[in-house]
């Protein structure tokens, strides 16, 4: 069971969380355009604190595909998350995209809306690497970050049809995230919100180990390492 953290803001978060031996490490990226957005000078900081095979994970919400290539080749993340709204950057563009980065696995956000969402996250079987289902709010430019859940029985069906391997996210945290592998089944779990200290955007260590400790435990035979 992969076990994902966002959004890790300072070598110091990064260092621990690898230490602790979480799959991907995860920090925003961008130019400024949203709230809490790192440079690609302190993600790359941040991303020389992260020890194999902790990999990090670089989240991109714009959906300018020539900006994320760029800091992709100053960044060299170990995956590429996308998590652009889906009208704002489709199939096509992650394709183009692909092409520009070369063998740098990526990751493409889905918003769990509905039924329709299936149609979504099938749209990216054989381009995305991975698929991430998040909950999502309507005209929001950007995918996740809400810190509630979705409906997992929609996540389920997705995760069901699709070969790509599926990362649940959205309002997951140590009470929960059990529940939400026994029927969702995914591949891997992301916490955001729910792994922060209060009223902050730093992590909180305890929780993050109690995240980890719990998905572990809940995972199926044969997905307890990741």
């Amino acid at each position: 069971m992969l076990v994902q953290i966002y959004e890790i803001s300072s070598a110091q978060e990064a260092a621990a969380l690898s230490r602790m031996g979480v799959e991907h490490i995860g920090v925003l990226v961008g130019d400024g355009s949203f709230p809490r957005e790192l440079s690609v000078a302190s993600a790359v900081t941040i991303g020389a604190s992260v020890e194999p095979p902790s990999r990090l994970c670089a989240l991109f919400l714009s959906p300018d595909i020539a900006l994320v290539a760029e800091a992709v080749r100053r960044l060299r993340p170990s995956i590429v998350h996308l998590g652009a709204a889906p009208d704002l950057l489709g199939p096509e563009q992650v394709v183009a995209l692909k092409r520009a980065i070369g063998s740098v696995p990526v990751m493409r956000s889905v918003p769990v809306t509905g039924l329709a969402s299936l149609g979504v996250a099938r749209s990216y079987e054989g381009i995305a690497d991975f698929v991430l289902l998040d909950s999502y709010s309507a005209n929001d430019r950007q995918i996740g970050a809400l810190g509630v859940t979705h409906d997992w029985n929609i996540s389920r069906q997705i995760a069901r049809s699709l070969t790509t391997p599926v990362l649940l996210a959205g309002g997951l945290g140590p009470d929960n995230v059990a529940e939400a592998i026994r029927v969702v089944r995914p591949a891997g779990v992301d916490a955001k919100t729910k792994t922060d200290k209060p009223g902050t955007h730093a992590k909180d260590l305890e929780k993050v180990r109690a995240f980890m400790a719990a998905a572990k435990a809940a995972a199926p035979p044969g997905r307890r390492g990741g």
